[in-house]
């Protein structure tokens, strides 16, 4: 990624992660644990979930293949972010070089993306199953599924690569210390200098705001007409059947959004160090956290599929 950027003329090397510097010393080694463990968590709920659609044959539909590319990209953007944060909760010396801290970005923001590109295509997964179930076969066929994800990926790597080259590509005279746990955007345009920063600024935020949107425009389009598929349902069991198969996506589509438009929409003002740090967790640690526990839940074909697979090999007398 470094390579590829090329190192502009910045008098900086390397930057320092302010993020939790500013909390009690006491209070670390309790954020390390609580982290740790959501961390170990998220990774150990991806897995399972992966694991489980691999092994049982009835999961073999566009809908789990979705899934698993969405536990693929929560995988890898937890790994972008959690490790260092984990590193640096314990360390007192929280640099980061300006290679690392482009790599974080590029990392973070194509992942980041990806899994929202991915629920945008879950969420027409969901309106062509109900909206149009005798074309469901033919729209998303094996073929089409693939192309959905694989465009997903194209779509978070490209916004990733143009992000992090349009903000490294800026030349950065100090401070040097990032007021964050890792190298986003806002913080770092604070410490570049140049006539093109608030350029690039509003130009990274109409990139960001439009896929953002756009991805929860068509995700709020495909439910309108779902809700209105299955209000024309006379039964109400089949009513509940329709929405219970999109109530684990519905979920994580809220968790996702209301945590991204609490940071991201907050008004402008003065905001401390300890709350704004806070606030991105949730987006960072907790929503990934939540995500697996979510469709574990709410899915009932899945939550079956998982009982049956592990814990009949633990338990074979119990199923």
């Amino acid at each position: 990624m470094a390579a590829m950027l090329g190192r502009n003329h910045s008098s900086v090397s390397e930057f320092i992660l302010v993020g939790f510097s500013t909390f009690p010393r006491h209070l670390l080694p309790v954020f390390f644990l609580l982290f740790l463990l959501m961390y170990l968590f998220t990774l150990l709920g991806n897995l399972l979930i992966m694991a489980t659609v691999w092994s049982e044959r009835s999961l073999h539909t566009p809908m789990y293949l979705f899934l698993c590319a969405l536990s693929t990209s929560e995988i890898l953007y937890t790994l972008a972010i959690t490790p260092r944060l984990l590193a640096d909760l314990l360390s007192t010396r929280r640099t980061i070089t300006w290679a690392a801290c482009a790599s974080q970005m590029f990392f973070s923001f194509t992942f980041g993306f990806t899994h929202s590109f991915l629920l945008t295509v879950m969420g027409y997964d969901r309106y062509v199953a109900i909206c149009h179930p005798l074309r469901y076969n033919m729209l998303m066929s094996p073929r089409g599924c693939a192309c959905l994800v694989a465009w997903s990926w194209v779509g978070g790597s490209v916004t990733g690569l143009v992000v992090t080259m349009a903000v490294f590509h800026l030349t950065f005279c100090g401070p040097n210390e990032i007021h964050h746990f890792l190298c986003h955007v806002p913080p770092l345009l604070k410490l570049a200098c140049g006539t093109d920063v608030p350029v690039v600024a509003k130009g990274m935020g109409l990139v960001c705001i439009m896929a953002l949107l756009g991805c929860c425009l068509l995700i709020l389009l495909s439910y309108a007409f779902i809700v209105a598929a299955i209000l024309r349902i006379p039964s109400a069991e089949g009513r509940h059947k329709a929405f219970s198969t999109c109530a684990s996506h519905l979920t994580v589509v809220i968790v996702h959004y209301g945590f991204a438009s609490v940071v991201y929409l907050k008004p402008k003002g003065p905001q401390s160090l300890e709350r704004d740090t806070l606030m991105a967790i949730t987006y960072t640690v907790l929503t990934p956290f939540l995500s697996p526990i979510i469709f574990s839940l709410r899915n009932k074909e899945l939550k079956t599929a998982m009982t049956k697979t592990f814990l009949s090999k633990l338990h074979p007398s119990s199923i």
